[in-house]
Order: structure tokens, then sequence, then C-alpha cells
């Protein structure tokens, strides 16, 4: 029956255990529970705040980038308005240099077209003379001898060979 001692159920041993065991419970609910909370909700609080921080940085991020977007977008626009307005100037500058050139050329031609009107008439008006000089030295010529109608004719002849020499040179 020794056998059976070590393997009985003492019923004052389990009541005796479950009572240290309240017991215990009792002293650790009392003396440990509201400090390990405690512990437990600061450092659940650290966590929340850890991830608030992050998503406020996150926030922040996202935020930088869309405005560096943005800037990106505006800087792109502005330099695309400046390239059209660089372009639209020298356009205008072409423009405006090949209708002073053409002005120019238009001047050049009036100015060489007067030139070529005066020396035209100079060359008339010289022309004359010398037909005045040489229609006095063939008067002064026939008015020196009598002349025959064949040396008229001559004399004609050799006056406009005169006429075209001098027009030659």
């Amino acid at each position: 029956m020794q056998y059976l001692d070590v393997i009985s159920v003492n019923i004052w041993n389990v009541v005796i255990s479950l009572c240290n065991l309240l017991l215990l419970t009792w002293i650790v609910k009392k003396f440990l529970f509201k400090r390990v909370q405690k512990v437990l909700a600061q450092r659940r609080e650290a966590i929340d705040a850890d991830y608030a921080q992050a998503q406020t940085a996150r926030e922040q991020a996202e935020e930088d980038r869309l405005n560096y977007a943005a800037a990106m977008a505006a800087a792109q626009q502005t330099s695309d308005q400046i390239i059209a307005d660089a372009s639209r100037t020298a356009e205008y500058r072409s423009n405006e240099i090949i209708g002073e050139a053409r002005e120019k050329a238009a001047d050049i031609r009036r100015q060489a077209e007067e030139d070529a009107k005066l020396e035209r008439k100079k060359a008339e008006a010289d022309m004359r003379r010398e037909i005045a000089d040489v229609s006095a030295q063939l008067t002064g010529k026939l008015l020196e001898r009598e002349i025959t109608e064949k040396d008229h004719r001559a004399l004609i002849d050799s006056f406009l060979q005169e006429i075209d020499h001098d027009d030659n040179e």
C-alpha cells in the first residue's frame, strides 16, 4: 500500500496549493500588475509616437515631392516661355534686319539709277556741246570756202564718224 500513498491525491494539499496560487496571483496583481501595465502602456505610447512621427515624415516627404514636381513644372513652363519669347524676338529682329537690308538695297538701287540718269544727262549735255562745237567748226569751215555737194557729204560723214568714235570711247 505504500505505493498507493504516492499516487493518491490529498485534498488538503490541493486546497493549500490552490490557496497558494490564489494568494500569489493576488500579490502579483496587487503589487506588480499595475506597474507592468504602466510599463506596457508607456511602451505602447512610445511605439504609437514613433508610428505617428513616421507617418508625419512620410506625409512631409510626399508634400515635398509634390512641391518639387510643381516647382519643376513651373520651371519648365518658364523656360518654355523664355524660349518662345526669345524665338519671337529673334524672328522679329530678323524681319527687322531683312527689312532694313531691303530698304538699303532699294536706296542703293535708287541712288544708282539717279547716278545713271545724271551721267546720261551729263553725257547728253557733253554730246550736245560737242555737236555744237563740231557744228560751229563745220560752219566755220563752210564759211572759209565754198563747198560742193560732194564735199558737203564728206564733211557730214567725217562728222558722224567723229561722233561714233567719241561715243565708243
